[in-house]
């Protein structure tokens, strides 16, 4: 069914201080322990973007870009945006260095979080694809459930979720001695859930196609409703 405006998700240009980006480099760590895991999760990652082999993708909370590079040469159109300015500058350098011409790219500054009169002004306003990829993000967000529902406005068809697997988060967190006051809890994270609650959060706005767990994620493949 095609989406009017009203319908559109909202995303606007991110307001200053809010704060991005990730509080320890996983994905360029030397830890023989982190490479294994972050290997385990690219890995799924991979899976279940073959699965529904999309033409056009969109990544909110892109970061650095690190998702984003994976799916050059992949798919016809991206799209990514990320609330935090300094991240959205390495993430376009990080596509222009390793954008090949076969595709659209483009990343942008906005914010998944913010309420505005209908996207009114957002480049990203009357934006859909095939796939909607947020990676590491809803655990930031006060209100998941209204950043998950934008997320389904701006998909044709795919979601690909992931967020940290508690309580095993903070077990492994603790376990490496970092941040013990917060029994373990990652500066910023602000949501917590099991995989069993996480696709219960997931199945009241889409429908799960595939769960998957590489320790200590839990990662979602999910099709509008």
């Amino acid at each position: 069914m095609a989406r009017t405006p009203e319908t559109a998700p909202v995303v606007r240009e991110a307001a200053p201080g809010h704060i991005g980006g990730n509080v320890y480099d996983k994905y360029g760590s030397r830890n023989p322990i982190v490479r294994a895991l972050m290997a385990g999760f690219l890995r799924d990652f991979d899976t279940l973007v073959a699965r529904v082999a999309p033409s056009t993708v969109i990544e909110a909370g892109c970061g650095e870009g690190h998702l984003s590079a994976r799916l050059l040469g992949r798919v016809a159109a991206l799209t990514a945006f990320d609330v935090d300015a300094g991240c959205v500058g390495q993430a376009r350098d990080r596509l222009a260095a390793r954008a090949d011409g076969t595709g659209a790219v483009r990343v942008v500054q906005a914010d998944l979080t913010e309420d505005g009169a209908k996207g009114r002004g957002s480049e990203l306003a009357d934006l859909r694809a095939d796939l909607v990829v947020c990676c590491e993000v809803l655990e930031h967000v006060p209100d998941p459930e209204a950043a998950l529902k934008r997320l389904v406005a701006f998909s044709n068809r795919y979601l690909l979720l992931s967020v940290p697997r508690e309580p095993l988060w903070r077990v492994l967190n603790m376990a490496r001695l970092k941040y013990l006051p917060a029994f373990g809890n990652t500066p910023g994270h602000v949501q917590h859930w099991s995989s069993a609650s996480f696709e219960r959060l997931v199945a009241r706005q889409a429908r799960v196609l595939e769960v998957r767990r590489p320790v200590p994620w839990t990662m979602v493949l999910a099709e509008r409703l």
